[in-house]
Parts: structure tokens; C-alpha cells; sequence
């Protein structure tokens, strides 16, 4: 069904290009599994398949891993959001798609040139007092040059590569049949919802293609994270940003991925820093609700003065009201060792997002999570590791199959992410310790007087809205009463499922009834002399025998199909 529709699209070359992919990288664990290795193995020399000699004994993680970053940009940033997915996913998966680097080949100058000078209005060299043709970094989705405005200000100008939208939009395409495909075949992956995750990788996907729209998110931290002057947001020269192109201050600092520069003897307290960087981090994921949602230390830098930087906002994570709410009751739940608390926040989030599946033991479930919150009690704040413990509640998910929701999964891997580099500037880090008093000071906030008057008031002109509409509400609903238009919609699942289970055993009743009737009258009929025939036999008796054996075989094939369904669900 897939191909045939595909056929008749512009998507069929890179349908048979992920499908050559796929069938060069292969899947080991199957093959072991079939034992089929060492033919596997053969069939790759005699075909001058080496790679795929080498590959039928690469572990399943290490073979998904290398095909995604051979199918371009689309696969490699899927990769790179599913290794945020531990709910998802063991250990040693999470590991491969951590590996998965954007670092691609630049692309000439030339090539991006027309594109280019149409987004800026001018060559580059003429818009800019220098332009280097050199980019600093290229990744899948654009590249960066450095350049300097005419006011002797330093910038990278950050170009998206010519075309990549096209390819997206075509794998993202086949993303969603694929996940369709894996939905309908595969009754175990339902939990996760296939489907669903594509499309929230897309959405994120089409908000990253949107250079401009990066720079907004900047722009929304930078005036969140005001209160922090430690902390750094490049500015955006908006005369100069569009959907394909932007151009944000040069940060000139340490990289994130080369702490040996960190001395002090150049200037650097480590543990100053990595308690800076938690406190903004902390702030934009409790406070703001709009949190930086990759921020791997290739995105951060360290500046002079014990400053950080953050850089690269294409990919944010937002939390509601309720959401953040919802966030404190758990991490509040996991510092302070209420069990009950972390339970009842992870089973609305896993049943009322969609993913709780029928079979899940959710008594079975509960203990497992009071039991886990549970060893740790007595243990020091200090020794506790927030990310590892999210992480470690996330498995237990994964072992009931049950899927957090994807604004969830993102705010674990940052508060994963925040941990590991925090323990890399300073070993003796501990996020809790940091958290803790955020988290109170937040839940004291909350319930400030001035919050509680603001949240009384919106209440009472909510509540005097809907008095305000009764009247006309009681008056329509008596009108269509006595109209004879008004009517009671109950949507019982399991009482349809039910009726409709009785109604067709009452159809298969009455058909075996028609068809044993027909039997009885045939036989009869066979034994009355004279009329017309056929092979000998009475004709009216002949027919009603072909009309019976017509009608079992239809009961038959009813009933088989019936049984597959139930099976299936």
C-alpha cells in the first residue's frame, strides 16, 4: 500500500534511497537471531558488500546510529531528539544517538550566494564591511560565517543550505507513512504513539528551519534571564534576519567542550561557573517555562568574568502553567522523598496524555515508583542525583511501555544535560543543592499574596461570565426542549464494543439458522419425484444445498475474521 501510493509522488527517489540505506546498514540483532550472520557475511563478499560483511556483527544501536547519519539531516536531528527519549529507549540506544553530530560538509560560497544576496538585499561583501568565505562551523540544516558589521561590530551570520527544506519535507513525509505502517502492524508500539511523535518531530523540525524564529526564542530568554548579568544571549541585528538567514553577535569565549581552558590563572572559577549555568537553567525551566532544549556544551561558552554564554536556540522546550506545576510536585516529590507525590504526577502524565496503555498494571506501576523514591530516603540531599534519578523513573516507564509526553521528554534530557555539565566544571557539583531552594522559592511564590489575589480575580470574572450567560443558556436549552430538539449524547466505548459484539452473534445465529433450514427443506426436496433437474438431482433441492454451503462459508470466514480483529486488539 505504501509504495503504491508513494508512486504516484515526487517522494518515490528518496523512498528507494532510505530503502537502499536500510538494506546496506541491515539489522544484526535479526540476523543473529536467525542465525544467519555468517551467510549474511558471504552473501556481502560475494556481492563486494564489505561494509555490509562488517556490519551483520555490529550491535543493533551502532547499525541504527551510522544508517540515520547516512540518511541526512532529518534522520540525524530524529536521532538526536530520541536521545532524549530514556522512556523510550535502554541505555545503550540512548548512548549511540548521543553520537549523532550535525557536522556536515560546508557548502561553497558560490552555491549559497543567489540565495544569499536575495535574503540580505546585496552581495555580502557590500553589506558587510567583511564577510569571510571560510563558515566557522556547517551543520545539517545551515551553516556559519563570520562576518563584521560596518560599525565595527563582530557577527556570525548563520545561512540555512539551499534546497534541505525540499528533502525534509519529503522524508517527513514518509516519516509519518512509515510511522502509520509501524502502528498498524506492530500492536505493541500503540503506547508510543508513532504517529504522534512524528508529528511533534516535525513540528520542532519546521520551527528549527525557521532562522528568524530562532532568533525570537533568543530573544524571549535573553528578556527572561535579565535579572542574571552573568549570563549572555547574543544580540539580533534584525535589519539582517529572515527565515533563511540571521545574524547575531560573534561570542568570543571558551568553548563549552574545552574546559582545560578553564584555569585560574586565566580568570575562571569553575564552581562559580557551573553554579551560574544551573541557576539560568534551573530559571528558564521552572520559572519562565521556556528552556533551552539542546544545551549540549557545543552551545555554550564561558567569557571573561565568569560569564556564560548560550547560543543556538532553534530548539526550545515549553511548559505550561499547569505543566510547571505539575513539574514541581514531582522534583519537590523526588528531593524530599514523598513517593506518593512523584506517583501521582507521573500516572497523569503518562494516562491523560494518551499513553497509558490497557494492559499496564498501574498497582504493579505505583509500588515500583514509592519503592524507587523510597531508597532513597535517609540519603543526604547532597549525594542525590537529580538527573540520574529522573532517568532511572523514566525506565521504570519504559518497562511498563508507557511513553512521557515530548515537552517532558525534552525537559529531562536538559535537566540531564544541566547535571553532566555541571559535574564537568566542578566534580563536587551537585544540582540538588542548587534546585532545592529555586524549587521552594517557586511553590512560597505561588502563594504569595499578590498571586493569590490575581488568581482569585481572574476566578470571580470567570465565575461571573458564566452567570452573566445562564440566563440565555437556560432559555436556549428550554427553547430547543420544547422544540423536540434536544438531545443526550453518551459515549460509553465499552457498552458499544459489547453491543456491537451481541449484534453480530445474533447475525451468525440467524445465518446458521437459515443455512441449517436450508439443509432440512433440500433433503426433503431431494426425496419429492418429478419437476426439473440438474446432474440428475431435484433443482430446487440442488440450489438450496449450494445456498447452504455459500452461507457456511461465509460464517466460517466471519468468524475467522473476527477472532484476527480480537486478536489484534
Amino acid at each position: 500500500m505504501l509504495i503504491e501510493t508513494l508512486a504516484a509522488t515526487r517522494d518515490m527517489r528518496r523512498f528507494y534511497e532510505i530503502g537502499a540505506v536500510l538494506i546496506r546498514h541491515g539489522f544484526g540483532d535479526s540476523v543473529r537471531r536467525l542465525g544467519m550472520a555468517d551467510q549474511l557475511e558471504r552473501a556481502g563478499h560475494v556481492l563486494h558488500w564489505d561494509h555490509v560483511a562488517d556490519l551483520a556483527h555490529v550491535p543493533p544501536p551502532k547499525q541504527v546510529r551510522l544508517a540515520l547519519e547516512e540518511l541526512g539531516p532529518t534522520f540525524v536531528k530524529l536521532g538526536q531528539i530520541l536521545a532524549g527519549r530514556a522512556d523510550l529507549f535502554d541505555p545503550e540506544w540512548i548512548a549511540e544517538f548521543e553520537l549523532l553530530q550535525s557536522q556536515v560538509p560546508a557548502v561553497p560560497l558560490e552555491r549559497l550566494r543567489a540565495q544569499l544576496c536575495e535574503d540580505l538585499g546585496g552581495e555580502p561583501e557590500a553589506v558587510f564591511a567583511r564577510f569571510d568565505p571560510l563558515p566557522l562551523a556547517a551543520a545539517s540544516i545551515a551553516q556559519v560565517h563570520r562576518a563584521q558589521l560596518k560599525d565595527g561590530t563582530e557577527v556570525v551570520v548563520k545561512i540555512r543550505r539551499p534546497g534541505i527544506t525540499e528533502v525534509i519535507e519529503a522524508d517527513l513525509r514518509l516519516l509519518d507513512h512509515l510511522a502509520a505502517m509501524a502502528q498498524a502492524e506492530w500492536p505493541w508500539l500503540k503506547p508510543y504513539q508513532p504517529r504522534l511523535l512524528v508529528r511533534a518531530f516535525s513540528k520542532s523540525l519546521h520551527r528549527e528551519l525557521d532562522l528568524a524564529a530562532e532568533c525570537r526564542n533568543a530573544e524571549r530568554i535573553a528578556a527572561n534571564l535579565k535579572e542574571l548579568p552573568h549570563i549572555v544571549i547574543p544580540k539580533v541585528h534584525w535589519q539582517h534576519t529572515g527565515t533563511r538567514v540571521n545574524v547575531q553577535d560573534y561570542v568570543q569565549g571558551v568553548p563549552g567542550l574545552q574546559l582545560e581552558q578553564l584555569t585560574e590563572q586565566a580568570g575562571f572559577d569553575r564552581r562559580l561557573l557551573a553554579q551560574r549555568g544551573a541557576q539560568a537553567v534551573l530559571k528558564m525551566i521552572v520559572q519562565d517555562g521556556l528552556f533551552h532544549a539542546d544545551p549540549h556544551p557545543g552551545n555554550v561558552f564561558y567569557l571573561s568574568g565568569n560569564r556564560i554564554a548560550f547560543i543556538d536556540f532553534g530548539m526550545v522546550g515549553h511548559l505550561s502553567a499547569r505543566r510547571r506545576s505539575e513539574l514541581l510536585q514531582l522534583l519537590l516529590g523526588l528531593l524530599e522523598r514523598r513517593p506518593d507525590d512523584v506517583a501521582d504526577v507521573l500516572l497523569d502524565w503518562t494516562g491523560s496524555e494518551g499513553t497509558m496503555g490497557a494492559g499496564v498494571n498501574l498497582s504493579l506501576l505505583e509500588n515500583e515508583i514509592e519503592s524507587f523514591v523510597d531508597q532513597y530516603h535517609g540519603v543526604p540531599l547532597a549525594e542525590l542525583a537529580l538527573g540520574q534519578m529522573l532517568s532511572d523513573v523514566t525506565a521504570i516507564l519504559r518497562d511498563h511501555h508507557l511513553g512521557l509526553p515530548a515537552d517532558l521528554a525534552l525537559l529531562i534530557k536538559a535537566f540531564v544535560s544541566l547535571e553532566g555539565m555541571g559535574r564537568g566544571l566542578d566534580p563536587g557539583f551537585h544540582v540538588v543543592t542548587h534546585a532545592t531552594p529555586i524549587l521552594r522559592q517557586v511553590v512560597r511564590a505561588g502563594y504569595s499574596p499578590k498571586v493569590l489575589l490575581n488568581r482569585g480575580w481572574k476566578t470571580l470574572l470567570r465565575t461571573l461570565s458564566m452567570v452573566e450567560k445562564l440566563p440565555h443558556d437556560l432559555s436556549r436549552l428550554l427553547r430547543n426542549a420544547r422544540r423536540g430538539r434536544m438531545h443526550v449524547n453518551l459515549e460509553l466505548a465499552h457498552l458499544k464494543r459489547v453491543g456491537d459484539q451481541l449484534n453480530r452473534a445474533a447475525n451468525r445465529l440467524s445465518m446458521a439458522l437459515v443455512i441449517a433450514a436450508l439443509v432440512v427443506g433440500s433433503s426433503i426436496v431431494m426425496n419429492v419425484q418429478g419437476g426439473p433437474t440438474v446432474l440428475g438431482l431435484p433443482l430446487f433441492g440442488f440450489l438450496g444445498f449450494v445456498g447452504a454451503v455459500v452461507g457456511g462459508l461465509w460464517l466460517l470466514l466471519a468468524i475467522w475474521r473476527s477472532d484476527k480483529s480480537d486478536a489484534d486488539d
